[in-house]
């Protein structure tokens, strides 16, 4: 599959997202896909440029789902609106429209210390408001646009609990949020574990990518426990049921990552002789996570049964 020229980045700076990756992921992608089925979708970075006759994005984050289908269906100035009008209610700051300078700051230190004030009274009232709420989804997505690196995480109580972050709904932004918005209206939007999909609906002209949260890393989705072996065997075990019913796979994952290998991956590799592993040339040195040997290469892969 060839990668579209012009691709579509996620409005959310999701951790471990693709778009960065899509050169060398997109390439090795089977031609003539009938169903593409992203089981984590994440930022769906790859689930809005992929071509594919039927799309569907599946997470196990309800939140993350409810905002996409929220997108979906929603017109795009109206949402704006929403978003300008949060943005004045919690005296948020608007460099688009003022610039740094209105608000005592510059692009090298951010906006974080005029809004922490305001992004705290917004985090505090969306922690309880219900899901329900007209305006639920329309303040978390604020809430991720003024958090730390764009990101979303919720504590176990399902809190969301970042900080403040730096930056504020500029123009980028807000250009990235168009383009998303216009070009999600055909894909479906599941709330599943991946344990729970429904392969059985799946032909041998599907196609399934996994992009799950990496074990060996110390990223966010693996904090309180997020993703531990059992999950990670059992997500080896549907690869391979999806192996037996002739339906194709890849998955994304990293084998060595800070200097610790992936013994449960590499084992899988060894006795499934028929899966290809693709080593990719990446490494994320925009994480937010601090490791002590910089110098330490990630080994990236791609592993199909194709």
């Amino acid at each position: 599959m060839q990668l579209r020229e012009n691709t579509i980045s996620s409005p959310l700076n999701y951790t471990g997202g693709k778009y960065k990756l899509l050169s060398q992921i997109f390439p090795k992608f089977p031609n003539n896909i009938n169903t593409f089925v992203d089981i984590f979708c994440g930022g769906c970075n790859v689930g809005v440029n992929v071509c594919a006759q039927h799309v569907i994005c599946n997470d196990s984050n309800s939140k993350l789902i409810g905002l996409y289908n929220y997108l979906k269906n929603t017109d795009v100035e109206s949402f704006l609106n929403q978003i300008y009008q949060t943005i004045e209610k919690y005296n948020l700051s608007n460099s688009a429209e003022k610039g740094y300078v209105f608000y005592g700051c510059n692009s090298a230190t951010g906006l974080g210390s005029y809004n922490k004030s305001g992004f705290l009274r917004l985090r505090e009232d969306f922690n309880n408001l219900d899901e329900n709420d007209d305006l639920f989804f329309v303040k978390l997505y604020v809430l991720i646009v003024y958090a730390f690196n764009n990101q979303i995480r919720f504590n176990r109580e399902g809190k969301f609990n970042l900080p403040v972050g730096k930056r504020d709904f500029n123009r980028r932004m807000k250009n990235k949020l168009e383009l998303f918005i216009n070009n999600i209206k055909n894909i479906d939007f599941t709330n599943n574990k991946f344990s729970s999909f429904p392969i059985e609906s799946l032909g041998k002209n599907d196609f399934v990518y996994a992009d799950p949260p990496y074990l060996i890393t110390c990223a966010s989705y693996n904090e309180l426990d997020g993703w531990n072996e059992s999950q990670e065997y059992a997500l080896l075990r549907f690869l391979d049921e999806l192996d037996n019913r002739n339906i194709c796979f890849a998955l994304s994952n990293v084998l060595i990552a800070k200097g610790k290998k992936n013994e449960i991956l590499e084992s899988w590799l060894n006795k499934n002789q028929n899966y290809i592993c693709h080593h990719l040339e990446f490494t994320y040195k925009n994480s937010n996570y601090q490791r002590k040997n910089k110098t330490d290469r990630d080994d990236e892969v791609l592993i199909t049964n194709y």
